[in-house]
């Protein structure tokens, strides 16, 4: 298997995530206020994006190229992102994704900033929707 390398994408270099997500008919996006992250080998199999929200960060965009899955990408892809990070992270997912997320440390139903929350109910509205979330204060308890 080849080498994957995690890092963080630089911003003159922030135009490559969209490209990644358009080339697989993904609807996601990299958004500018972000921190976007990529796993690469000749070129990106796969990105997420944390974004800066109530004194945490929001996980969005995370994707890993079809053809490399099962590979524990997106788990390394994770850790590595959120390696630095001693905020809380909150995401939303498909309840079908619930165990993954726990696998990486995720719980599910955290307390959420208002924002997160606003949105949550709209994502819900059109497509089953959970919350998860790791690094906060009931995570300790």
């Amino acid at each position: 298997m080849p080498d994957t390398r995690y890092t963080r994408l630089d911003e003159p270099l922030w135009p490559l995530m969209n490209k990644f997500y358009r080339t697989h008919q993904s609807s996601m996006k990299a958004v500018r206020d972000a921190q976007l992250w990529v796993g690469k080998r000749d070129e990106i199999i796969a990105g997420l994006c944390l974004r800066p929200i109530a004194d945490g960060f929001w996980l969005t965009g995370l994707f890993v190229d079809p053809g490399c899955r099962r590979q524990g990408i997106a788990g390394a892809l994770m850790a590595e992102a959120l390696q630095p990070i001693s905020a809380p992270v909150w995401l939303f997912c498909h309840p079908d994704l619930r165990d993954f997320y726990e696998h990486n440390g995720f719980t599910a139903g955290p307390q959420l900033p208002y924002a997160l929350a606003e949105r949550l109910l709209r994502y819900s509205r059109s497509k089953p929707m959970i919350a998860m979330g790791r690094g906060l204060a009931a995570d300790a308890a």
